[in-house]
């Protein structure tokens, strides 16, 4: 009887153990596993186009994460796309003449947007705004212009 209890109490922490793992996977695939984020300080970027960007997408600088996308408005002056940016409080020095694009991991992947750093003395600080940016690339406008230089071509 002890036996069969012990084996059962075994049996329910592998599966709770298992529960567990896929919790934190799933967690981690969709991004919303960096429960322990510090808050840095916030940086605005102005782009005409954002593709598939998303809040919590990535911010990496030399392939290096260095913060996260925070929200996502429309401009109601420029009717650009307002992308608030949240860098990680270690990344203090950063320039401020760093420019911003967006691009995809891979072929089909997720965006993110990629810092360039600039050369200036004066660093980002909380509030400021990235000028230079450059808007995603959307693959369907890539293949649209392709497709119509190819039959102008003929």
């Amino acid at each position: 009887m002890n036996s069969k209890r012990s084996t059962e109490i075994m049996v329910g922490l592998f599966v709770a153990a298992g529960m567990a793992a896929l919790f934190v996977l799933a967690m981690k695939v969709s991004n919303l596993g960096d429960i322990t984020d510090e808050k840095g300080y916030e940086v605005v970027a102005n782009f005409q186009n954002i593709g598939g960007l998303k809040p919590r997408s990535p911010v990496t600088m030399a392939g290096v994460r260095v913060g996260r996308v925070t929200s996502i408005s429309l401009d109601p002056d420029t009717y650009d796309a307002k992308v608030t940016i949240n860098i990680y409080p270690q990344y203090d020095n950063i320039p401020i003449d760093t420019s911003a694009s967006i691009f995809t991991a891979g072929l089909l992947g997720e965006q993110y947007i990629s810092l360039s750093p600039g050369a200036d003395d004066f660093f980002l600080e909380d509030g400021d705004v990235i000028d230079l940016t450059q808007p995603a690339v959307v693959l369907e406008q890539v293949i649209g212009q392709f497709l119509y230089s190819t039959a102008e071509g003929e």
